[in-house]
């Protein structure tokens, strides 16, 4: 199992998701690499999720010759994959080819970053639209952005989730990056919540941007500035 616990988060730590987000950070990677790494990091943390946080029963299964016992994954089909847009779209395009028949949602939500961090470290939210499948007690609700920054559009997020009734036990959180600010934020608020990354970097900029980070996921992926 390639999940390394890190106070209040997990690392994914699989020798390719971590080759894949230095390839992410390089700033000469250009648009469509920039997407398809997402992609691709996507897919292998959606792996990572049901290697380390899915349970397995034993079936018997009769194979060609005889029957035998088998193993499988439980819970495939109880599952919400939730997508912050829209930097988390590629991502989340790679986490359902592990979770094929996931049911999806959507939240808008972008911070203003017009008026600056205030002094305890958060932006004005606005979330915008919101379109989640009906969530019932037993499914996994994985939550993706790549950035978990400051942690305030994340806690806004999950503030519409756990009011659509999602039991906050069965609440992953997915980021590419994250930083100790949003990390400490979002734990705080939300302590039964599940935050796996696959990088904690140093810290946040005087502009709210992790650092070393990988800039503006959403411009790399969609070339806007």
């Amino acid at each position: 199992m390639a999940l390394e616990r890190r106070g209040d988060a997990s690392l994914v730590t699989h020798a390719l998701a971590r080759d894949e987000l230095s390839r992410l950070r390089e700033k000469d990677t250009e648009q469509v690499e920039f997407r398809k790494g997402l992609v691709r990091l996507g897919h292998l943390c959606g792996y990572e999720i049901i290697d380390g946080r899915m349970e397995t029963e034993y079936v018997e299964i009769e194979t060609p010759l005889t029957t035998t016992m088998g193993e499988r994954v439980t819970g495939l089909d109880d599952v919400v994959i939730v997508n912050v847009l829209r930097a988390a779209t590629p991502f989340v395009e790679g986490l359902l080819k592990a979770f094929p028949r996931a049911r999806q949602g959507v939240i808008s939500a972008s911070r203003d970053e017009s008026t600056g961090m205030n002094e305890d470290g958060q932006f004005p939210i606005s979330v915008d639209y919101v379109k989640l499948p009906d969530i019932e007690p037993d499914d996994t609700v994985i939550v993706a952005d790549p950035m978990l920054a400051t942690g305030s559009t994340m806690s806004a997020v999950l503030e519409h989730i756990t009011d659509q009734g999602a039991d906050p036990d069965g609440l992953i959180v997915l980021s590419a990056v994250a930083a100790p600010p949003g990390i400490v934020r979002v734990a705080d608020s939300f302590p039964e919540v599940d935050l796996l990354t696959v990088a904690i970097d140093d810290e946040l900029n005087e502009e709210g941007f992790i650092v070393p980070g990988l800039g503006d996921a959403g411009d790399r992926a969609f070339r806007t500035t």
